[in-house]
């Protein structure tokens, strides 16, 4: 309904007025014998104009204000809608807010369709190098491992990779509310790393208690993310959007998920065979990944815990010598909050540990390691599950609408993938060997790792390795990230 504010003219008012006012002094005789019988009502004819005035002025006032409150009302929904058409720094990031993106769950109505977005320029300038195909993040995976690896030290970028664009839809069914979203962003991965281009967020779709398509896995909790600029983000924190079926039997602030999602996937959108290099080897997943959630919410909070179970198989196509056929187990546990120590500061923690769950996590190298098992020469080494460790601890203060401020510390640490890692610590970025002597033990390895046999292992798998016998002992075990140690075999 639309109020049209009522013209009124303050020539007509006044005209009225003296009409009135002279109506009254016509009614006064004008002999002087009558006038003088009437003078003792001249005072109370006063006073009833001046209440008549006052009565004027105050339905004045009334019909301002009503006009007032009918404009405001015809702006409310355009504004409401705006704000959550394009969540920004002028929405605080609550759990609510957070959820209401990712979901769809704005304004109530029958039908609705929502177009939200932003458009974002990315500029910085790096002190040191990076891979050039994340010039604009803090990956540690993708720093130097030697002096001038990518470049001299010192550069700009400029870039508009984070803008992003959505559509969320509200349809009513026989059913229930069927909950859509539709969403993308210009930053390249995988095989289109470094470039400006099209990347898939979310197509999900929700009806009821199921849902399906493809959105953040269960397995992560997206509010631990700090209110930061730099894209990537904590690398200790489980962060992946995957291609799942979904159950939330408990739905609301607090509630619980039950989810199978694809298997196999990388964290840079590729699929796991990317990691494995040995020869005639190829990846099998039979079964999907099982993963959930329970959050329970309070007024200081929440609290959740994740879960997931997968397996990891692999196949030796080349049926010759040797059996290198596998699999392994990967599990893990995500235990992380939110704590509104005041009202606008809000700690994010989280810690995550398990194995052969690092395509999971926001920045880790590989799931499956490899050891040596002398003791069976038809299958002189395993693959294994490489355990990793995650954690974030993040404070965000809120100074207003528009301005926060995000300090804390991230980390994740994974055994057994320096060597595999051209020489860096995985966890930290650390270059615990040189990167120009891996070659070196890498031969030595291929050469005379196993005696007799290197040359056959090097035929039928290419894959360096030591066996356990004399002073290569190092080789024989997982590679501890944290140790400063050169394997032995280069001797």
């Amino acid at each position: 309904m639309i109020f049209k504010r009522p013209h009124v003219s303050h020539r007509l008012l006044i005209t009225l007025t003296m009409a009135f006012f002279f109506t009254l002094l016509g009614r006064v005789p004008v002999s002087a014998q009558e006038q003088s019988s009437q003078t003792p009502d001249l005072p109370q004819m006063q006073k009833k104009l001046e209440q008549l005035e006052k009565e004027l002025r105050e339905l004045k006032s009334e019909m301002k204000a009503a006009t007032t409150a009918a404009s405001s009302m015809a702006k409310a929904p355009t504004e409401e809608l705006s704000k959550e058409a394009v969540p920004g720094p002028g929405v605080e990031a609550t759990i609510e807010t957070r959820q209401a993106e990712e979901h769809g769950e704005e304004v109530k109505q029958s039908n609705s369709l929502n177009f939200y977005g932003f458009a974002m320029l990315d500029s910085d300038y790096n002190f040191g190098t990076i891979n050039p195909n994340w010039f604009d993040t803090e990956r540690p995976t993708q720093l130097p491992s030697f002096t001038g690896e990518f470049g001299p030290n010192g550069s700009m970028f400029w870039g508009v990779r984070q803008t992003r664009f959505g559509v969320k839809s509200s349809t009513q069914t026989a059913l229930g509310e069927l909950k859509t979203i539709f969403e993308f962003e210009l930053f390249g991965t995988g095989v289109d790393a470094g470039q400006t281009t099209f990347r898939l967020r979310h197509a999900w779709g929700e009806l009821g208690q199921f849902g399906a398509g493809q959105t953040w896995s269960p397995f992560m909790d997206i509010d631990v993310f700090p209110n930061s600029l730099e894209y990537w983000r904590p690398n200790g924190m489980v962060f992946f959007r995957n291609v799942q079926l979904r159950w939330t039997p408990i739905q609301g602030n607090s509630n619980v998920m039950i989810a199978l999602e694809r298997p196999g996937a990388s964290a840079d959108g590729g699929n796991y065979s990317d990691f494995i290099a040995l020869q005639n080897i190829a990846p099998q997943f039979k079964w999907p990944d099982l993963s959930g959630h329970v959050r329970i919410a309070r007024n200081w909070g929440y609290i959740q815990v994740g879960a997931i179970l997968r397996k990891v198989a692999w196949v030796d196509t080349a049926g010759a010598e040797f059996n290198l056929s596998g699999s392994a187990i990967g599990w893990g546990v995500n235990t992380s909050s939110n704590i509104k120590f005041m009202k606008k500061d809000t700690g994010r923690l989280s810690v995550v540990y398990g194995k052969a769950i690092e395509n999971y996590m926001n920045d880790a190298p590989v799931d499956i390691g490899v050891k040596n098992n002398p003791a069976n020469p038809l299958s002189p080494i395993k693959g294994v599950p490489l355990p990793v460790l995650g954690v974030v601890s993040f404070l965000d203060h809120n100074w207003s609408d528009k301005f926060s401020t995000a300090v804390g510390y991230s980390m994740v640490n994974i055994d057994g993938a320096v060597l595999a890692n051209n020489g860096k610590n995985p966890a930290t970025g650390e270059q615990v060997i040189k990167r120009e002597d891996i070659p070196y033990i890498l031969s030595a390895m291929t050469m005379a790792g196993l005696y007799d046999s290197s040359g056959s292992w090097a035929w039928h798998v290419g894959l360096p390795a030591k066996s356990g016998v004399g002073r290569g002992d190092c080789c024989d075990r997982f590679w501890q990230g944290s140790h400063r140690r050169i394997c032995a075999a280069a001797r």
